[in-house]
């Protein structure tokens, strides 16, 4: 052998042992057990799809999903947990249009920079909500709702799950086109919400789905009309806002999965690959069907698009709606 050919042996080797090396000391994921944060109490639609996530990344990745409830500040005490989690993957986050692009508008300093803090990887869901009323109350649709708040400035409320959450932009919506004035309520979670409600402590509520068909079932709610374009294939009989009273009213949000901003492209391409075969399981959608909600997936790059649009867009219209 030449010394030329010699060295260019050595070299080649050295590559190698040097790619193996590289290859060798990259973890494998996930390399432990993994949690998701969801910023809302539990029983509430961010808790219900994340439940149901978490069960199935858990199947699929053999690895503990572990759901944890942190509410508060419309959901941003949650997303601030992901954003200062190690950028590994473990720490995912159910989130929602109101938490990651309406609440951090609602503060001059959000506790995290809700653009790069956390990681887009795929949407999960397009939900509609409901127009809630407590049972004792007279009012039959949307339109009795706006001719007794138009009588009563200020004296009808209505709950939420939290100060900016898309159900607060439900009802803000709902009484800037109607040109009403009505008390807004802030609460940490739908449930919480739905229990003033059917307590009496409010008189209305703008909920996801779920628990308002619990609180419906026993009697102590009505389901008045859906925040939705058009009626929902789980609830057909109810009408729309717009049908039964405010005409051109229609608000429908998201949920999605995000991680904690910086963690390597490879780690989120994965998770988004496995969370869009669990959303494709028949099993999975009739699931969500029974939520109220359509699925809906995406690329990690188109939900980090529309994430920083809207975060453009509610800057703005959270004024615009009062909400500030």
């Amino acid at each position: 052998m030449t010394p030329f050919i010699a060295r260019r042996a050595l070299l080649a080797a050295a590559v190698a042992a040097l790619s193996t090396g590289t290859q060798a000391a990259e973890p494998a994921f996930p390399s432990g057990p993994m949690r998701m944060v969801v910023g809302f109490a539990a029983g509430g639609g961010n808790d219900i799809l994340a439940r149901v996530i978490a069960r199935e990344l858990q199947q699929r990745l053999g690895q503990p999903v572990v759901v944890e409830n942190k509410p508060g500040a419309g959901g941003l005490i949650a997303g601030d947990i992901v954003a200062k989690a190690p950028a590994n993957g473990l720490t995912l986050l159910l989130g929602s249009m109101g938490a990651q692009t309406v609440a951090p508008s609602l503060m001059a300093k959000p506790p995290y920079d809700p653009r790069t803090g956390l990681a887009a990887v795929t949407l999960v869901a397009d939900s509609g909500n409901v127009l809630l009323i407590h049972s004792k109350l007279p009012y039959k649709s949307a339109k009795d709702v706006i001719d007794a708040a138009r009588k009563q400035p200020g004296k009808l409320s209505y709950g939420s799950s939290g100060q900016g959450s898309t159900l607060h932009l439900a009802g803000a919506l709902f009484a800037q086109q109607a040109k009403v004035d009505m008390l807004h309520v802030p609460y940490k979670g739908n449930s919480q919400a739905i229990t003033d409600l059917s307590g009496g402590q409010v008189d209305m509520a703008f909920s996801g789905i779920p628990p308002a068909l619990a609180s419906v079932r026993t009697g102590q709610t009505r389901m008045l009309a859906v925040t939705t374009a058009k009626r929902l294939k789980s609830l057909p009989d109810v009408p729309t806002v717009a049908e039964s009273g405010l005409p051109g009213y229609a608000f429908s949000s998201w949920y999605g999965v995000l991680t904690t901003g910086g963690t390597p492209a490879p780690i989120i391409e994965r998770l988004a690959a496995e969370i869009h075969a669990i959303v494709a399981k028949p099993e999975v959608r009739e699931v969500f069907a029974q939520q109220g909600v359509e699925p809906e997936t995406s690329t990690p790059a188109e939900f980090q698009r529309m994430i920083d649009a809207e975060l453009t867009r509610w800057a703005r219209d959270v004024k615009t709606l009062g909400i500030l």
